[in-house]
């Protein structure tokens, strides 16, 4: 959601760097393009007025126009007052308390609540909580039987739901299941409200209280923009709000909501959703988000996917056979399933540092994943024998390849000469100690930092 506001900033920041001086003049030039890229994300213009004037006045303090590189000074400081802006420091769910805590999750009527009830779950049970999942949405049984589905899909417990009882006797009921049996954590969906409605603004207002949860959630649409900053305001003024969930980031919103809800709100993002998929769900970083507004990548976030996403084991062993030389295309589509459980190539990418500049480029191409879907096919159509030794494919073989993946004998012959460019690469590592071989296994797998260049010059 951030793309054409970061291009334009990371258009800004190239003007500046080409300069060896910064005069006044130049640096108020800057200031007025980042004023309006903010104006143009949806950040309200009173936000945008404050977050200029901060930044004019931390540059001036520091003297940018005599510093030594005052390109990367301004950007230095541009990055420190969006950490700011977004706030400052990652607030975590706190879950600081005797179990079961009780989470109350509200929002809008389509805001993707119950999704986000259910990817909240997911990611609180890989930290090894035992979670309940409980639906007060009486207006909407499918919203009761969808949290059910999801719970199933994701192997937890969803309390026992029944459109006839109140929400304040489900809430209650469900709170003394996850006393009884032990529970972490208590995850209590409640019905997407009309803010106008107050008879259900009331209900749940009511539910809080008597509940009394560790967190108060609202999950917000991102799509609806500078919108959404007003919805958490008046959601704010009945309900005790502990953070905010901003969902659909992975759309075309223009992002003016996760850049100013903090400062008007005073209200933490805790949680983005960034994709329909069940473990498109993070924890807000703003020190993270800011560096991948100004084209400083995310390098620490891909790696935490590369440790969560890959396997250890596998990855070992295709090290030890790089080390002796040997590489086949059973490694390649390994490592071609490896960068898809982590997104695709398309979201690796988009944590590298300098991304932006280049990403234009790529998508006038027709983008990386389309590429690698298609060398996945073309393995896949090849016997097990063929991927060992791929020096036995023949032209017959080369047809049937080709037809049985939907490709030409062009694409065939353009993936067997990628493959050998990078068993040319593997035997000149040969014989290095283990931790060469991973930094250069780490340029296809995601292991430690991708080599971008070498991904893109593969699928050239």
């Amino acid at each position: 959601m951030f793309d054409n506001f970061s291009n334009k900033i990371s258009g800004i920041f190239d003007k500046i760097s080409r300069r060896r001086f910064i005069s006044e003049d130049d640096l108020k030039e800057a200031l007025r393009e980042i004023r309006i890229a903010l104006l143009e994300a949806d950040v309200s213009l009173l936000v945008a007025k404050d977050f200029i004037a901060k930044i004019k006045e931390v540059a001036v303090g520091q003297e940018i126009f005599k510093s030594v590189s005052p390109g990367q000074m301004v950007i230095k400081i541009v990055n420190d007052e969006l950490v700011k802006l977004l706030g400052s420091e990652k607030s975590e769910i706190n879950l600081n308390i005797a179990p079961p805590a009780i989470i109350l999750v509200a929002g809008l009527q389509a805001s993707g609540k119950t999704t986000s009830c259910a990817k909240l779950t997911n990611l609180l049970k890989k930290q090894g909580k035992r979670v309940l999942l409980a639906s007060l949405d009486v207006y909407r049984p499918a919203a009761a039987k969808q949290l059910q589905i999801l719970a199933d899909q994701l192997e937890v417990d969803c309390a026992e739901f029944n459109s006839d009882e109140s929400p304040l006797n489900l809430a209650l009921s469900a709170k003394k299941r996850a006393q009884d049996y032990n529970y972490d954590v208590l995850i209590l969906d409640s019905a997407g409200r009309n803010i106008i409605d107050q008879d259900m603004m009331q209900e749940i207002i009511e539910v809080e209280k008597k509940i009394n949860p560790i967190e108060t959630l609202l999950v917000v649409d991102a799509m609806i923009g500078q919108d959404g900053v007003n919805v958490a305001n008046k959601f704010k003024e009945s309900l005790n709000l502990t953070g905010i969930i901003l969902t659909r980031l992975d759309g075309d919103a223009r992002g003016g909501a996760a850049l100013t809800m903090k400062a008007i709100t005073n209200c933490p993002i805790k949680f983005i959703g960034v994709g329909e998929k069940i473990d498109d769900f993070e924890e807000f970083n703003p020190d993270r988000i800011a560096s991948r507004i100004v084209g400083m990548g995310d390098v620490v976030t891909l790696v935490e996917k590369a440790k969560e996403f890959l396997d250890e084991e596998k990855a070992e062993k295709t090290a030890k056979k790089l080390q002796k030389g040997q590489f086949d295309l059973e490694d390649l589509l390994s490592q071609i399933r490896n960068m898809k459980k982590m997104g695709g190539i398309a979201k690796i990418t988009k944590m590298l540092p300098g991304i932006g500049k280049i990403q234009k480029q790529i998508e006038e191409k027709g983008g990386l994943d389309g590429e690698i879907k298609l060398q996945e096919a073309l393995i896949l159509s090849m016997t097990r024998q063929e991927r060992r030794k791929p020096e036995i494919l023949n032209s017959s073989r080369k047809r049937r390849i080709a037809a049985g993946s939907g490709a030409t004998i062009q694409q065939v012959n353009s993936l067997l000469k990628k493959y050998k460019q990078m068993q040319k690469m593997v035997r000149k590592v040969s014989g290095k100690n283990s931790e060469e071989i991973e930094g250069m296994m780490s340029q296809f797998s995601g292991s430690k930092a991708p080599n971008f260049n070498n991904i893109v010059n593969l699928n050239k």
